[in-house]
């Protein structure tokens, strides 16, 4: 049993689509932003471990208590960092167990990114291509009015 539609229903249906589009482009490009946001921590973070070898164990630093807040600290131990591996818990790592750790969760996120970048730029296609399709029907019916009009005055 086939369902056929007629032009009308046709016409809904790319209207329906055209009004969903914007939204889930929307949601895609902001899970991806997201995603990025959080790379960028875990990159940072990564990095961050550079300054853990033996030249710089004893020598003072600034530790944040918030972004703009710091306190005098000294640099004690180079071997070993707490993680914060969220929802409030912390684990203690050696500095190669945490860089390991960082660059699993960056290509983890880099997968995320990968994933969702084609359904992404299919929703950029399909858009395009539906506002293309309406653009031609009112160029149709445009037509199709002018010639009207015109027929009706001769």
């Amino acid at each position: 049993s086939h369902v056929f539609m007629g032009p009308q229903e046709q016409n809904n249906l790319q209207l329906e689509v055209l009004a969903a589009l914007p939204q889930e482009v929307e949601f895609l490009s902001s899970s991806v932003a997201q995603l990025k946001v959080v790379q960028t921590k875990y990159v940072e973070a990564k990095d961050c471990l550079a300054v853990l070898h033996k030249s710089n164990e004893g020598k003072d630093l600034l530790v944040p208590l918030t972004s703009s807040m710091y306190v005098p600290g000294k640099l004690l131990d180079v071997g070993r960092v707490l993680l914060d591996v969220g929802t409030g818990y912390y684990v203690e790592k050696s500095a190669d167990d945490a860089r390991d750790f960082f660059k699993r969760k960056i290509d983890f996120l880099t997968k995320q990114m990968e994933k969702i970048q084609p359904a992404l730029q299919e929703k950029h296609a399909m858009k395009q291509a539906v506002v293309e399709m309406m653009s031609q029907k009112i160029q149709q019916l445009s037509a199709l009015g002018a010639t009207q009009a015109v027929t009706t005055k001769a």
